[in-house]
């Protein structure tokens, strides 16, 4: 029989040398994930672009195929009135009839629910990729958990809006002005889920939104702006009857959920992570000064 081999002798082990090479690499793939998460690498647009159509489609998709169950949304509707009720905050109809005597005002409420839910947040999306994009997809993933928690929300509690509650005594605002802003009224029913309302994504979207323009901007105005963003989309969806406010109590659940997946994900708050992957800054450049200055001083020696 042959000598035995270094691999035998070594208890079927695997020669140091093969170790130490199999733990280096182990290793350089750890860090390399530790530098992922620290200073995560520009996005690629076209990826970008195709991820967002695709998860806004499946979004539609899975929202839409909720059993539109009318008689247990109308039940949760009955509960949540009731708990606003027995908690004191139970004043949507007062401001919903109270904005509804203001023609201009409600019907630029109905157009602000319709578009700017979508506008103001896709806005913010181009800023970071443009300006911010070490946070971009850090705070993209907020974004999407956030949403995706909700789609959970939308199939295990439909949920009646109060313009739908069965004797609610609300006024559907965009029948009401023939305006369109909403998507539990007129064409728009037979292609959305009328019963998909807790938690409220209007609210979880523009306080993400708010969050995002707060920390990151520069300008205090803009800072200020989008603080008052999230709380003009409260009153607007309120005032049209859209939401209740545990809706929105629904929506911060889920955006907070979406800051804690990302912060176990990135192992840093979403707002602290560099604002340039660290291996597209530009390095210093060397500093330059006149040749004369570089010679030896010449000293003279009078005699």
């Amino acid at each position: 029989m042959g000598e035995p081999t270094e691999i035998q002798q070594n208890g079927g082990r695997m020669p140091d040398g093969a170790t130490r090479a199999a733990q280096t690499r182990t290793a350089a793939l750890r860090e390399r994930a530790r530098e992922q998460r620290r200073s995560p690498a520009r996005p690629r647009i076209w990826f970008e672009l195709a991820l967002i159509g695709i998860s806004y489609w499946v979004y539609s998709l899975v929202r839409n195929a909720v059993p539109e169950q009318e008689s247990v949304a109308q039940k949760h509707a009955g509960w949540i009135w009731d708990l606003e009720h027995s908690l004191g905050i139970a004043v949507e109809r007062s401001v919903n009839h109270a904005v509804d005597s203001v023609g201009w005002l409600i019907t630029g409420m109905n157009y602000y629910y319709a578009t700017l839910h979508f506008v103001v947040t896709i806005g913010v999306l181009v800023w970071l990729y443009r300006w911010h994009p070490g946070r971009y997809g850090a705070v993209r993933t907020v974004l999407f958990v956030t949403t995706a928690i909700a789609l959970v929300g939308f199939y295990f509690f439909p949920l009646a809006p109060p313009r739908l509650m069965t004797d609610g005594g609300f006024i559907d605002t965009v029948k009401t002005h023939g305006t369109w802003g909403s998507m539990a009224s007129g064409p728009a029913t037979h292609v959305s889920n009328q019963f998909a309302a807790m938690p409220s994504m209007h609210i979880g979207w523009s306080t993400w939104c708010g969050l995002t323009i707060f920390f990151l901007a520069r300008r205090t105005w803009v800072r200020v702006l989008g603080l008052l963003y999230p709380v003009a989309t409260l009153v607007v969806i309120v005032a049209t009857a859209n939401h209740f406010w545990m809706d929105a109590v629904g929506g911060l659940l889920c955006l907070l959920v979406g800051f804690l997946a990302a912060r176990w994900l990135y192992h840093s708050w979403v707002y602290r992570l560099p604002q340039v992957p660290a291996r597209e800054e530009k390095p210093a450049e060397p500093v330059t000064v006149p040749e004369q200055w570089s010679e030896p001083a010449v000293t003279t020696v009078r005699r």
